[in-house]
């Protein structure tokens, strides 16, 4: 590895380990050991890195998501069927219970927005490409694929139904909606919307 990938993993290490606030270059230099001058020459600066670390967190642990995940990669669940939703949340909720220190640096951007004003902007910019990431999941059509008002309808459903997960499983995993309750909510709304 070079610089760059070492900067990268070293920074993945510290958010693990302290989060963003209590991150410094030098944690990242100590840990990756490179050199001060590497973190602007490669990223440009400290937060530039260390929101480029979380992003790949989210993305290392993103396939986990995917359909067939828990059956050894294959899926026999239709692509927008409720089966394939819940397929979907079920392996959500495994991942997320298990990376419990990735979501928790969600939530430090989210209760530290004002000191953290640079790193929530980079992360509201790559907002649409976790929505978009997000609809193959469920639809079954490749990310480059999904047009923008599918993105911000069916993205935004899924993304807001995901921060809401994260938010009961961080605070009290024993209460904690799971796929099913999850999947059974859809269908009864979905029988209400045919019902009228």
């Amino acid at each position: 590895m070079g610089h760059r990938e070492d900067l990268l993993e070293g920074a993945k290490r510290c958010l693990l380990a302290k989060g963003f606030t209590r991150t410094t270059a030098r944690d990242i230099v100590k840990e990756s050991g490179t050199n001060l001058a590497s973190i602007g020459y490669h990223y440009g600066s400290k937060d530039a890195l260390l929101v480029q670390a979380y992003v790949s967190l989210i993305e290392g642990m993103g396939h986990r998501f995917e359909p067939g995940w828990g059956a050894g990669g294959a899926t026999h669940t239709a692509p927008g069927s409720l089966e394939r939703f819940h397929e979907v949340w079920t392996n959500i909720v495994g991942a997320v219970g298990e990376s419990r220190a990735i979501w928790m640096l969600s939530f430090e951007v989210v209760m530290q927005g004002e000191r953290l004003a640079e790193i929530r902007r980079m992360l509201v910019e790559a907002e649409e490409q976790g929505r978009s990431g997000l609809l193959p999941l469920f639809n079954g059509l490749p990310e480059e694929e999904q047009d923008k008002e599918t993105v911000d309808s069916e993205g935004r459903f899924y993304q807001t139904l995901l921060q809401g997960l994260m938010v009961q499983w961080v605070f009290n995993p024993d209460t904690a909606t799971d796929a099913d309750q999850l999947t059974e909510g859809l269908r009864r709304v979905i029988a209400g919307v045919n019902a009228s």
